[in-house]
């Protein structure tokens, strides 16, 4: 295996030949060019890693050449080779984008140790791009799961404001993927380039939350050996994610709220504020609202941060998601535990239907790993889903009430499953259809409500 390509171009056939012996013998490929229209086609034919060129070409310089490379593939690291009257004209090539300059005569062990450097360069830099491409591929608009009308209204909305710099307040239950639409956000924003910071201000203790979120110097205070920005400065022309924001201590608040009107944080024995550029984000699963009417959360503070609301519905209103949420689980934690699992039961789907998923999304997903985790088939059956699901005592309902709100659920849910189609409801319900129809009636359901 090689140890990547590289072209070199130069004007004088003997130097090349010298370099190209020499890296070949370090196990790198040798792409040889001695005029710009060469070096060109190179590139466009073939996998370039990185270029060597010389500064002084016959029909051009190696500037221009190194433009015109940049061009085609912004990301090959080029080392100019200079005379030592020209240093000037490399230190501008380096200006302009090349990554280092090597002056003749050279000493081939600098020239190894330079290209070595900016194969490291490059492999990392590659490597970064991949993980931002695999980052927006999970967390893009397109990639969340949303059949229900619901999120398919709350991704529209998303998508039309994740380009402005508007401060965003997420409003959900525990497990609704607040994190998940927040990140979102950020990358169909201006600032995916920047940093996507995250805090959950309910699991900081309240004496450590404001060293987090601004800093501190120095001698700040015992156990401060040295200065740490704050996660404000680390957001800087990114994004700051403030989870849970409804837990933030009432002190603590109105120095958040100064921090979002000056957009400038005091470091904890700091005397000196420092500006800060970030798009805010908060989340909670509380009602503000009510926390301002009783006194524990600022009614100020509370409209600077509700400026763009969003409303995640729970799994329960949104029923719909569950059969592609299994699917996505499915392939997973097949992936993960290196395990073969086609889908569930009937039984198992309708029990997962059923379920009122106060731990909404993430409840599933639990519920999904573990029954893939123990499973020993291709199929997980009933009795693998939510076995730990027992109701307490003071939550049982009269029989008869009971029957008759499973009954209803139950059948809301056919109708969802199947978006209104009536003979595959009462097919899957095993009941004949003029049956079903009486049921629907009882109940007073239309199936005409839940078709698309």
């Amino acid at each position: 295996m090689t140890a990547g390509k590289i072209l070199v171009v130069d004007d004088d056939s003997n130097l090349l030949e010298v370099i190209r012996m020499r890296l070949e013998s370090a196990k790198y490929d040798v792409v040889t060019a001695e005029r710009e229209e060469e070096a060109l086609n190179a590139l466009k034919e073939d996998v370039i890693d990185m270029s060597v060129i010389d500064l002084q070409l016959e029909k051009t310089d190696g500037i221009t050449l190194m433009e015109n490379l940049h061009r085609i593939n912004p990301d090959v690291p080029v080392i100019i080779l200079t005379a030592y009257g020209t240093i000037e004209s490399a230190v501008e090539a380096m200006r302009k984008g090349a990554y280092s300059y090597l002056t003749k005569p050279f000493d081939p062990r600098e020239l190894l140790f330079q290209i070595d450097h900016a194969m490291e360069k490059r492999r990392l830099t590659s490597e970064v791009k991949r993980l931002q491409g695999l980052l927006e591929e999970k967390y893009d608009f397109s990639n969340i799961i949303a059949r229900s009308d619901k999120m398919q209204k709350v991704l529209a909305n998303v998508s039309l404001f994740a380009k402005t710099d508007s401060t965003v307040f997420i409003h959900g239950e525990s497990g609704t993927g607040k994190e998940l639409i927040a990140r979102a956000i950020h990358l169909g924003s201006g600032r995916k380039e920047g940093p996507f910071v995250a805090i959950n201000c309910a699991a900081i203790p309240e004496n450590l939350l404001e060293s987090e979120l601004f800093g501190y110097e120095r001698g700040a205070f015992t156990g401060a050996v040295q200065s740490t920005k704050g996660l404000f400065t680390q957001a800087h022309e990114g994004t700051l994610f403030l989870d849970e924001i409804g837990d933030m201590p009432f002190l603590l608040q109105s120095k958040i709220l100064r921090v979002l009107q000056d957009r400038q944080v005091y470091p904890l024995g700091c005397k000196k504020p420092v500006d800060v550029d970030v798009r805010i984000i908060v989340a909670t699963n509380k009602d503000l609202q009510k926390e301002v009417e009783k006194g524990n959360f600022r009614q100020d503070l509370f409209y600077r941060v509700h400026v763009i609301p969003v409303n995640l519905p729970p799994l329960r209103e949104k029923k719909e998601d569950i059969s592609s949420l299994v699917e996505h689980f499915l392939e997973k934690f097949g992936q993960k535990m290196k395990k073969k699992v086609k889908g569930l039961t009937p039984q198992a789907m309708q029990k997962l239907m059923l379920h009122d998923w106060p731990g909404n999304v993430r409840e599933l997903e639990n519920t999904i790993e573990f029954a893939m985790a123990m499973t020993q088939s291709n199929i997980i059956s009933e009795e693998l889903i939510l076995q730990t699901n027992i109701q307490s005592p003071d939550k049982f309902k009269p029989f008869k009430e009971a029957k008759s709100a499973f009954e209803k659920e139950y059948l809301l849910n056919l109708l969802k499953l199947t978006q209104g189609n009536v003979s595959k409801a009462s097919d899957l319900a095993g009941k004949y259809r003029a049956d079903f129809y009486q049921l629907l009636k009882k109940y007073d359901l239309k199936p005409e409500e839940h078709k698309k």
